[in-house]
């Protein structure tokens, strides 16, 4: 507790009656009266003793539990660099209007707005008051206790009580963009992220459905009972098979930790994996996840979109580390653990330099697997590239950035020639491109 203005002011204006009374005695013959000295003095004592006894009486009056009983609330899903509301529930008994300080100890790891609050508590009724915190940071985060400071009762100190226990909180990756997906219809699905929608219908598919002629349907889809009965020509429809694995590597070494505006890449790749994890489980497949370099997760296929909170528990607070990737440790890892053919999606940055060791992985997975490559791109190429080149140092910079990039191209073509799936993408643009491509490997029936 600390004293409050009341008591330093009753302090003051006792200090002012000793100096009057010290005054008196010392210069009698300023006052009117000389006789009234004394009585200054036993006045200055007395009272000096009464507010002392006042200020024990009223401190030793709040060693019992304080009034007040504080609960702290959040909303069941905090997403990284979203604003989130913080809810505060005050219960009390006190019998009178009180003014009191609350101060909630948020996560350093996150903004507040507003955090500290002065407020009056009224008799007989509780107090809700919010504000709100912006993760900076995934994984758990930690709330300290809530401060309060309160008047004692007759007002002398203000007394500082600590409520609510220290509380953890889980803080997802930003996944409106998958929530705002989850609830669209399919056709505004397809349209509001770019995903290109091509039917294909003929062998090879799962029948779904019958329905009537359509001019540029095969005379091999027509059924011929169905139209004899229906009189008119009918024509079973196909779709896509269901039932397929993808299996997302997730490397977090330190090529992953480069930045793209507020997101590293890889925060941008993990965003990317739940949006495509959401359209494979609501195509009907199973979605898998290991993580590695420095991270090591494994998750199993599930399959259905209600697993979607399952695989965000499972990913929410990995980050990249400084470790290397190792791309042939995981392939055997992978390949150990899970041998059914799946389509296995390996999310990284990948420059020339990794090749030696990449190549060897590819040949692993490829024993079993369908592989696609996602590449992330450094956005800051690109500006290099359009930038104008007007000074030495400029055109040593493009010279080489050019090298590079072709550097990445040899990559490429190198990996496509033994047959895997590559995609290049800038970091912002990736959850569109990988949706895109895996579409493109549903309808062609790669797997």
């Amino acid at each position: 507790m600390k004293p409050s203005n009341r008591l330093l002011l009753c302090v003051v204006l006792w200090g002012a009656t000793g100096l009057l009374s010290a005054l008196n005695y010392w210069l009698p013959n300023s006052i009117t009266n000389p006789d009234l000295a004394p009585l200054f003095t036993d006045f200055w004592q007395v009272t000096g003793v009464a507010l002392l006894l006042t200020v024990i009486l009223d401190s030793l009056g709040q060693l019992k539990t304080a009034p007040i009983d504080i609960q702290r609330e959040l909303g069941d899903t905090v997403a990284v660099g979203v604003w989130t509301n913080v809810t505060i529930t005050i219960q009390h008994g006190y019998t009178r209007p009180t003014l009191i300080d609350i101060f909630d100890h948020h996560p350093a790891d996150a903004d507040a707005d507003f955090p500290n609050q002065q407020v009056t508590l009224i008799p007989g009724s509780a107090l809700k008051l919010q504000y709100k915190i912006k993760p900076m940071k995934r994984g758990d985060l930690s709330f300290g206790q809530i401060e309060v400071l309160a008047p004692s009762t007759l007002g002398l100190w203000q007394l500082r009580y600590w409520h609510a226990k220290n509380s953890d909180i889980k803080v997802f990756p930003n996944f409106s963009a998958v929530s705002h997906f989850a609830l669209l219809n399919t056709e505004q699905q397809t349209a509001q992220i770019g995903i290109r929608q091509q039917q294909r219908r003929g062998e090879g598919m799962e029948f779904h459905q019958l329905r009537e002629f359509r001019q540029g349907d095969s005379l091999r889809q027509i059924d011929w009972n169905a139209s004899a009965r229906k009189r008119k020509i009918i024509s079973k429809e196909y779709q896509e098979e269901k039932d397929q694995q993808i299996i997302f590597l997730l490397d977090c070494g330190r090529k992953m930790r480069n930045q793209d505006g507020e997101l590293s890449h890889f925060d941008h790749a993990l965003n990317a994996i739940l949006l495509m994890a959401y359209v494979a489980l609501k195509q009907g497949d199973s979605v898998g996840l290991m993580s590695f370099a420095g991270q090591t997760r494994w998750l199993k296929p599930v399959k259905g979109v209600a697993n979607m909170p399952k695989l965000l528990n499972h990913v929410y607070d990995l980050h990249a580390t400084p470790s290397a990737s190792d791309y042939s440790g995981v392939a055997k890892d992978l390949l150990a653990r899970h041998n059914k053919r799946s389509l296995i999606i390996l999310v990284s940055n990948i420059r020339d330099e990794n090749t030696d060791d990449l190549e060897p992985a590819i040949r692993i997975l490829q024993k079993k697997h369908l592989v696609m490559v996602a590449n992330l791109e450094e956005p800051i190429l690109q500006e290099v590239l359009h930038s104008p080149v007007d000074t030495f140092d400029k055109a040593l910079t493009y010279a080489g950035t050019v090298e590079y990039l072709d550097q990445r191209k040899v990559v490429e073509r190198s990996l496509t020639q033994r047959g895997v799936i590559t995609v290049n993408s800038l970091p912002s643009m990736l959850p569109t491109t990988l949706v895109n491509r895996y579409m493109e490997i549903k309808r062609e029936g790669r797997l």
